[in-house]
C-alpha cells in the first residue's frame, strides 16, 4: 500500500480507523493525522508511530483525506483546506448528515468525494460502514474507501439517497440495542436477579443471537420460532410485546431518526 492517507480531526472514531488500518497492514509511515490540541497530536505520534501535521500539510501530502471532525466543524475545516486540495485527492467524509454536494461546492471543481457513515462498534472492529459516491467519485475511489474502512468491520455500498435510512438503521442502531439491554436488565432485577447477573445473561443472549443471525443464514422469524414452544414462556412474552405495540414503536422510531437525518442534511440543525 503506497497511498498516503491522512485522518483529519482524529477523535475516537478517527483513532479507531487509524489503528484498524495499521492492523490491516498499512505502514505508519504512510499515515498522517491532524488534531486540534498539540498534546493529542503527540499522543497519536507516541501510540502509533504516525506523523502529526497541520490540516494544510495533510492536504498537500496525502492522496486520501478522511475528514472525521464533528459536522458543526466541517465548514471551517473545508474553508481551511480548500486552497490546498488538488482535484486528484480523494476526500472521504465521515460526518453524519452532510451530503457530498456540500463538499463538492466548497472544494475545487471535479474533486472526488466519498461519503461514509460508520458506527461506534468501529472501536471494537465490528462497525458497519456505509459508503456512497459523490458526483466525481469512481469505482476505484469506492474501492479505496472500502480498503480503509474494512479495517474496522464490514462495508456496504449504497446510493447516497439511501444514506439517511442507513443512518437511522445502522448509524444509530447500536443505541437501540443498548436501550433494549438496559430495559431487559431492569426486568431481570424486577424478576429477582442481581443487576450484574441480569446484565451478563442479557449481553450473552444478545451476542449469541447476533452470531446466529449472521452465520446461520436463517430468517429471523425462523430463529424466533425455534425458541417459541406452543403455550410456552416465549410466546407469552411475544404476545405482550405485540400488545404493547413494540414492533410499531420501532418502525416509528426509525422513521423519526431517518427524518432527523434529512433535516440535518438540509441544514435545519
Amino acid at each position: 500500500m503506497t497511498q498516503k492517507v491522512a485522518v483529519l480531526g482524529t477523535g475516537k472514531i478517527g483513532e479507531a480507523l487509524l489503528s484498524g488500518m495499521i492492523r490491516g497492514g498499512w505502514a505508519p509511515s504512510d499515515l498522517l493525522v491532524t488534531a486540534r490540541r498539540p498534546e493529542r497530536a503527540q499522543q497519536l505520534r507516541d501510540r502509533y508511530g504516525v506523523e502529526a501535521v497541520s490540516n494544510a500539510e495533510a492536504a498537500k501530502a496525502a492522496d486520501t483525506l478522511i475528514l472525521t471532525v464533528k459536522p458543526q466543524d466541517m465548514g471551517a475545516l473545508l474553508t481551511e483546506l480548500a486552497p490546498h486540495v488538488p482535484t486528484d485527492r480523494l476526500v472521504i467524509s465521515g460526518a453524519a448528515g452532510i451530503p457530498t454536494s456540500y463538499f463538492e461546492e466548497r472544494l475545487a471543481a471535479g474533486t472526488p468525494v466519498v461519503r461514509v457513515m460508520t458506527n461506534t462498534p468501529a472501536l471494537v472492529d465490528e462497525a458497519m460502514s456505509v459508503i456512497s459516491a459523490g458526483t466525481h467519485a469512481t469505482g476505484t475511489h469506492l474501492t479505496r474507501a472500502e480498503e480503509i474502512f474494512s479495517g474496522v468491520g464490514k462495508t456496504l455500498r449504497v446510493p447516497e439517497s439511501q444514506q439517511d435510512a442507513c443512518t437511522a438503521l445502522s448509524g444509530s442502531g447500536p443505541a437501540y440495542f443498548y436501550f433494549l439491554v438496559e430495559a431487559m436488565t431492569d426486568a431481570g432485577i424486577l424478576l429477582g436477579l442481581p443487576r450484574d447477573k441480569a446484565h451478563d445473561l442479557i449481553v450473552q443472549a444478545a451476542i449469541g443471537a447476533a452470531v446466529m443471525l449472521r452465520d446461520s443464514g436463517e430468517h429471523p422469524v425462523k430463529l424466533r420460532e425455534n425458541v417459541t414452544s406452543p403455550a410456552g414462556t416465549t410466546i407469552n412474552a411475544i404476545r405482550e410485546l405485540e400488545n404493547h405495540g413494540v414492533r410499531a414503536a420501532l418502525i416509528a422510531a426509525l422513521e423519526a431518526a431517518r427524518d432527523r437525518s434529512r433535516e440535518l442534511a438540509s441544514g435545519n440543525g
